[in-house]
């Protein structure tokens, strides 16, 4: 994106806070590094509620950042592939508008656009890529700043469309006319150069293309160090220089954060596989698994027909046979939705090839006694891949061992075969209404996780009353129709389901916002409840201020309360609240627990906020972070909890200070002061925080931070003692907005802020 951009930002931003929107103003500059960075959730919030606050103000350039940074961010380093077909083809559009046009940022719909499809499928869609940033780049100058992404697209789509040869020219011309203009090449155009070379089977020349690169500046540097060592693996692997490609090839607890670099991580593993560093491990066939399903949920079906292929292959290596098989399968259902398949049926053929050809491993012993092997092995090194094709010669006519062999096929990622064997076993033989429950409840979980949304409502038809509601509960309950599942679980409930029953009813009564509901179906048999359900029901009866409850399940954990009745308010150290930030983030808040669930929040916050020092707020009690093991750790740790809601707002306002920071014993004064009060005051700057003197301009170290005051406190109380507290320091402090609100020397203020820099 063109960095004219970054002035009217600037702007906006300005804007937005003074017309109250502190949050939005936060974000708005934040919308690069939070998709560069990976920070989703952030930007999954942010960036929609920047474009609409954009399109509201009528300023549709500010729309259209907002909507191509949540584009990036989801086309980027999670790769969405069809998911996200379709929000660029309408940003393309949107760019093309009259007031859109002649932003200097709108090239990057194109760039956008061409992404997108070839997440969902490069070959495929190689042509309208081709057309698309062809269009663009024509008659473009090499100076403009979109010229080098729209390039490497181009360049990209060459590639995918067979064209090596030219692509690896059109690279080569386009980091001359970069050089022409006086501007340097990305590190990504030097990487799909490289890219385009190895396709051309020119891997010694791929080699040095990359690292001609390295020293590029790229546009998403976050991910340049595993993008280019995940690609340096690859070509040093087909170098068959293994030392050198295994050192490079990121670690998978590196690479399994970035769905970008998934395919071409397995490709290289795949030729490394031999070495004695990489290890080909039923470990790594699970993870692929994860990695196919993530991109069938996200419409990256080209990465999911290449993955399923290298999987297949690296499973016959280690005699996987079922599985490779298995994965031929479904490589040949995935093709379905490819637009270009041409080499795909023959590599479909070979693996099965393969598979046929290769031996499984010996199994442990006869085919009666597997279930007694299986049990016996030792859980932690038994390899799960290995016991699924010895269990499969049992499992469907024998109980036990279809129990075992489908619960694993389904650990192992392929809940569908699984639940088509047992269906077979409980549905097809017609013994489903007299099944055992545990199994009943495998079979639903197999039928959940696989998907079939349709075969469990079948299935439940066939179930007496309680099991009936209690699968359909599950179903609901999986897929988040909150409303859905409390009917069918207090159905189950009423027809003696049991517990798991009473723990759906409370969850999705939570979910609904009915807490006394949540709460009671649990106390009901309070004997029965784990702690974990305790505790929920804890949370809910604290939501509903039923005490009586809370007091209740308080005793059964083993928690002592001092008060008998009434609303608990007691003095239980400090704790950390975590609560959700305007900005999308989070926010740490210093809070004071006053009761097995609740906390009043301690610290002031900045206005905007929807929470403040003095609000009482419900917590889930289960520590996020564990207890420290060291004594002297323990001693200064504050135990961090989630915050679910505002119990009761203190109604407290909080006020902004600002300046240079006063002595130690003034500082110590002011405070007291406040402390007298019990007005919550905290210091947001650190040591690093400094402000200008107004005469000389030598740097002064400043100070600033929020002061809340409780509602029956006024604006000009604050004013006045904050006036009295610091008229004798050697620098004033300002508190410009306090000033504003009651129209009070708001001159002074202003010359304050401005003299001082702050």
């Amino acid at each position: 994106m063109d960095v004219d951009i970054w002035a009217w930002v600037g702007e906006t931003q300005q804007q937005l806070s003074e017309a109250g929107n502190v949050g939005l103003a936060m974000a708005l500059g934040d919308l690069p590094a939070q998709a560069y960075e990976g920070r989703y959730p952030q930007l999954d919030v942010m960036a929609p509620a920047i474009a609409q606050q954009a399109e509201t103000l009528g300023q549709p350039w500010l729309e259209f950042y907002a909507r191509y940074w949540h584009l990036v961010g989801r086309i980027g380093d999670r790769a969405q592939g069809a998911v996200a077909v379709g929000d660029a083809e309408e940003l393309f559009a949107f760019a093309e508008r009259e007031d859109i046009r002649d932003c200097p940022a709108a090239p990057a719909a194109v760039e956008a656009l061409a992404i997108a499809w070839a997440n969902a499928d490069g070959p495929g869609y190689a042509a309208q890529r081709l057309e698309k940033t062809a269009a663009a780049l024509e008659g473009m100058s090499a100076g403009n700043p979109a010229y080098c992404g729209l390039a490497t697209q181009h360049v990209s789509a060459l590639t995918d469309a067979g064209r090596a040869a030219e692509a690896v020219t059109y690279a080569e011309s386009a980091v001359e006319q970069l050089r022409a203009a006086d501007r340097q090449a990305s590190w990504e155009l030097g990487a799909e150069s490289a890219r385009a070379l190895l396709a051309e089977g020119r891997t010694e020349d791929a080699l040095t293309a990359l690292q001609a690169a390295a020293d590029f500046q790229a546009d998403d540097p976050v991910a340049k160090p595993y993008r280019d060592g995940v690609r340096r693996a690859l070509i040093l692997a087909q170098l068959g220089r293994t030392t050198e490609a295994v050192d490079a090839l990121p670690d998978l607890d590196v690479v399994g954060e970035h769905p970008r670099v998934f395919v071409e991580w397995t490709q290289a593993v795949e030729k490394l596989a031999g070495s004695t560093a990489i290890t080909n491990t039923w470990q790594l066939g699970r993870v692929l698994r994860q990695w196919i399903d993530y991109f069938s949920t996200m419409g990256g079906y080209r990465a999911r027909v290449e993955l399923a292929l290298v999987a297949g292959d690296l499973a016959v290596a280690r005699q996987g046979v079922w599985q490779a098989k298995l994965l031929a399968d479904l490589t040949e259902q995935f093709t379905g939705e490819l637009r270009v398949t041409d080499g795909l049926p023959e590599r479909i053929a070979a693996l099965r090839a393969a598979a046929d050809a290769t031996t499984e491993p010996t199994a442990p012993g006869p085919v009666a006694e597997r279930v007694a092997y299986f049990d016996a092995a030792d859980g932690f090194n038994a390899d799960p891949e290995k016991w699924v094709g010895w269990l499969a010669p049992v499992s469907g006519s024998d109980l036990e061992a279809t129990r075992r062999h489908t619960t694993t096929l389904g650990f192992l990622g392929y809940p569908a075969t699984g639940a088509d064997i047992y269906w077979k076993l409980l549905v097809d033989s017609g013994e489903l209404a007299d099944a055992d429950p545990d199994d009943v409840a495998y079979l639903t979980t197999l039928l959940i996780e696989a998907r079939q949304d349709e075969r469990l409502e079948q299935m439940a038809a066939l179930l007496p009353h309680a099991a009936q509601h209690l699968a359909l509960a599950r179903l609901h309950s999986a897929r988040e129709r909150w409303a859905e599942t409390l009917v069918e679980a207090e159905h189950a409930v009423a027809a003696g389901a049991g517990i798991e029953a009473r723990r759906l009813v409370s969850g999705a009564a939570q979910q609904l916002d009915d807490n006394a509901k949540g709460a009671n179906v649990l106390l009901e048999v309070i004997d029965e409840l784990a702690d974990e359900d305790l505790w929920r029901m804890v949370v809910m009866a604290t939501s509903a201020e039923d005490w009586a409850t809370v007091r209740k399940g308080a005793a059964k954990i083993g928690m002592p309360l001092k008060s008998a009745d009434g609303p608990i308010e007691e003095e239980m150290g400090l704790v950390r609240l975590i609560l959700p930030a305007p900005d999308g983030g989070q926010r740490q808040v210093l809070s004071l627990r006053t009761g097995p669930a609740t906390a009043r929040l301690a610290l002031p916050q900045p206005r905007g906020m929807d929470y403040n020092a003095g609000d009482l707020v419900v917590f889930d009690p289960q520590l996020l972070e564990p207890i420290p093991d060291d004594p002297q750790e323990q001693q200064n740790f504050v135990p961090p909890f989630a915050a679910v809601r505002i119990l009761r707002p203190g109604g407290y306002v909080s006020y902004f200070f600002d300046g240079a920071a006063p002595s130690e014993a003034d500082w110590a004064e002011f405070t007291e002061v406040m402390a007298e009060r019990g007005w919550p005051m905290w210091v947001y700057s650190d040591e690093n925080y400094a402000v200008s003197h107004p005469t000389s301009g030598e740097s002064l170290p400043g100070v600033f931070g929020w002061v809340a005051v409780p509602p029956d406190v006024s604006a000009s109380e604050v004013d006045a003692l904050l006036d009295d507290a610091t008229e004798r320091w050697s620098h004033p402090l300002a508190w410009l907005d306090l000033a504003r609100e009651i129209d009070v020397e708001i001159e002074r203020h202003e010359r304050i802020v401005k003299e001082y820099g702050l």
